[in-house]
């Protein structure tokens, strides 16, 4: 009898933990990754020949960090490993990846998608000037690249992610002049009681504050950004925000923004899985049970891709999807209930942090009309609003936002907050832009040579 083909789709730490688990019962999975090397982003290695240290690279997660890329390294000859590879596409049974411009199809038995996540970002006036970055593009910069995004850096958003991506610059010998947290601090005193369900993760937080404050960076909360000033030609020169009831102006050449984090579920959108509303995050997420089982048989969830809950917790759900994947194909597989357990609690943690740094949706909904929703297309706040739509799909067609590079990654999600609040609408009735293959830009060769 053949061997049953699984593909991990993801090779971060809910991938790497997986291929590890299905490695030591017999199976050989074919591990798919869009990076050139493994580790995910909050783990993203380094490239060859670069020689930074794992405590500056990552700081309080170093050693998970080493633990991870070694693990996976001992497993590079058990896998079939498909760096570099871009899964595009999920239909009837298959994927449908492009590498270096050649496209193939592979037929599975079981496939786990440990996708991760992309940035959350709100929409600020003056965002499409050069020099504005997401959270996550200024990590890559600084990882991948060892640059700096800017000589002055303003990081501005909410979430753990702001905090953790500023201290990374401090210590690579960035300028950071401000940290901007858009959530009131009260939000965190209120949200207590559930982010000590992790008291070790939020004390590497509180550690990575006082780490910012001791540098001299200026820490603020609660505001509200205003605008990002500049000009095409130059880029960013300053950005303005309200806080305390006064206006305040920082001079910068770059702002790395961001509210979070989103789950990357267009795959799961492709291979049909079903999805509900969350309300605490205003997101729509794919179905998943407590094991990792999709509402699609043969397709299993784990990570960020599946919901928020942080590195720590993508390896547990990697591990515990892999082995109820295991399970279901007869094969016997180590108890589940410990990882459960540690899933539900990081579960709690994430609720936590939902409520300490909100998504500000009320932000957006007072938007000018002349602000740029989507950059990808140049489709602004205005034309939103007045769309003949009360829809996010029939919004789609007729302004596109959401059809650009980007697939609505960026926009999608602000789009409908603008959207319900202009129709007066719940947000879950605006509804979720629907997945479309491919998910991300392929060569024009590629679609040629396919046809």
């Amino acid at each position: 009898m053949a061997e049953p083909r699984v593909i991990i789709v993801g090779a971060g730490p809910a991938g790497v933990r997986a291929a590890e688990v299905l490695v030591a019962s017999g199976v050989r999975p074919v591990v798919i990754d869009e990076g050139r090397r493994d580790g995910g982003q909050i783990y993203r290695r380094q490239p060859e020949g670069f020689t930074r240290g794992y405590d500056s690279l990552y700081g309080t997660e170093a050693d998970r960090a080493l633990s991870l890329h070694e693990t996976f390294d001992g497993l590079k000859d058990k896998i079939d490993y498909r760096p570099d590879t871009l899964v595009w596409n999920i239909s009837q049974g298959r994927v449908w990846t492009n590498a270096n411009g050649r496209v193939d199809d592979l037929e599975y038995d079981a496939l786990l998608l440990c996708t991760g996540a992309t940035d959350r970002v709100m929409p600020v006036k003056g965002w499409q000037y050069a020099g504005v970055f997401s959270l996550g593009a200024s990590q890559v910069a600084l990882k991948s690249q060892a640059v700096s995004i800017g000589r002055r850096v303003v990081f501005m958003g909410s979430g753990p992610l702001l905090y953790l991506v500023a201290s990374q610059y401090v210590k690579a010998g960035a300028n950071v002049v401000a940290v901007l947290d858009t959530a009131p601090f009260f939000a965190r005193i209120k949200a207590l009681p559930k982010l000590l369900a992790e008291p070790g993760v939020l004390w590497n937080g509180i550690m990575l504050t006082r780490m910012l404050q001791k540098s001299g960076v200026r820490l603020m909360t609660g505001v509200k950004p205003r605008e990002i000033l500049g000009d095409p030609e130059t880029g960013v020169s300053s950005l303005q925000f309200e806080a305390g009831g006064k206006i305040h102006e920082i001079a910068c050449d770059a702002v790395a923004m961001g509210h979070h984090l989103r789950p990357e579920t267009q795959l799961a959108d492709l291979a049909r899985c079903a999805f509900r509303f969350d309300s605490v995050t205003r997101q729509w997420l794919p179905v998943v049970d407590a094991d990792g089982r999709s509402s699609v048989d043969g397709v299993y969830l784990a990570g960020d891709g599946a919901r928020i809950l942080g590195a720590r917790s993508a390896e547990a759900s990697g591990q515990l999807a892999a082995m109820t994947l295991l399970s279901d194909m007869g094969v016997a597989a180590s108890d589940r209930w410990a990882l459960r357990q540690a899933v539900a609690n990081y579960a709690r943690f994430a609720t936590g942090l939902a409520e300490a740094f909100p998504w500000p949706h009320e932000q957006i909904a007072d938007l000018a009309d002349d602000v740029v929703l989507c950059r990808c297309e140049g489709v602004t706040v205005g034309e939103m609003r007045r769309v003949d739509a009360s829809e996010a799909n029939r919004a789609k067609a007729f302004n596109r936002v959401g059809m650009g590079r980007c697939q609505g990654r960026y926009c999608g999600l602000a789009g409908a907050e603008v959207l319900a609040a202009a129709r007066d609408l719940p947000i879950e009735a605006i509804g979720r832009l629907r997945g479309q293959a491919p998910v991300k830009p392929i060569s024009v060769g590629v679609a040629e040579d396919e046809a």
